[in-house]
């Protein structure tokens, strides 16, 4: 079916969902909700969120009021992305929004891929002693490795805590309810992998 689309002149079903990553990760940097982008593009919130997940065949002119509510032009969000440079320097790293990490508290989520659009995503994760996430646990699809660079964490998986220290490290699935705390008395650092992208 997506070939037959592509040979049409439409989107085959790799395309849509590179291009709803693609607006995704672009309406996460600048801060927007689904609801936000459907307000500045026009569009309904509900085909947005569709578009996202690579679950509709938008018009070209939906694409084109997306873009618009994005900021962007057209030709950025279709074009293809397959010469992106892959090595993230350390100083180029994306910052992310850290679930409640400020970055005045010594907080810091900081994307070490180049984007959003593949497989996986891996962050650069700095939590401060006395982070504590467990008001919000996270339950999403995927799978998540974690490891410990310096400091500790305890990670807890549907309520049981898993205490590791540097060079310790931890897989899971991401359908598990899952928070995280920093006990300890220093800031603990950690590289964290998820897949499928959830940001």
């Amino acid at each position: 079916m997506a070939a037959a689309d592509e040979a049409n002149g439409l989107p085959g079903a790799s395309m849509l969902h590179v291009i709803g990553g693609k607006i995704r990760a672009l309406r996460k940097d600048r801060g927007l909700t689904v609801e936000r982008l459907g307000d500045l593009s026009g569009v309904s919130t509900g085909i947005v969120s569709q578009v996202e997940r690579g679950k509709a065949n938008p018009s070209f002119s939906t694409l084109v009021q997306i873009a618009h509510g994005l900021g962007i032009s057209i030709a950025q969000l279709i074009e293809d992305d397959g010469h992106r440079e892959p090595v993230v320097r350390k100083h180029e790293r994306r910052r992310i929004d850290g679930h409640g990490l400020a970055e005045d508290d010594g907080g810091l989520y900081e994307l070490l891929t180049p984007d959003l659009n593949g497989a996986l995503e891996a962050t650069w994760v700095e939590t401060p002693p006395g982070y504590d996430s467990s008001d919000t646990p996270y339950r999403h699809n995927g799978e998540e490795f974690g490891l410990i660079l310096s400091g500790a964490k305890d990670v807890y998986l549907d309520g049981v805590r898993h205490h590791l220290e540097a060079g310790d490290s931890i897989r899971y699935a991401s359908t598990i309810p899952h928070w995280y705390v920093n006990s300890g008395g220093e800031t603990c650092v950690a590289v964290w992998v998820i897949t499928p992208p959830t940001w």
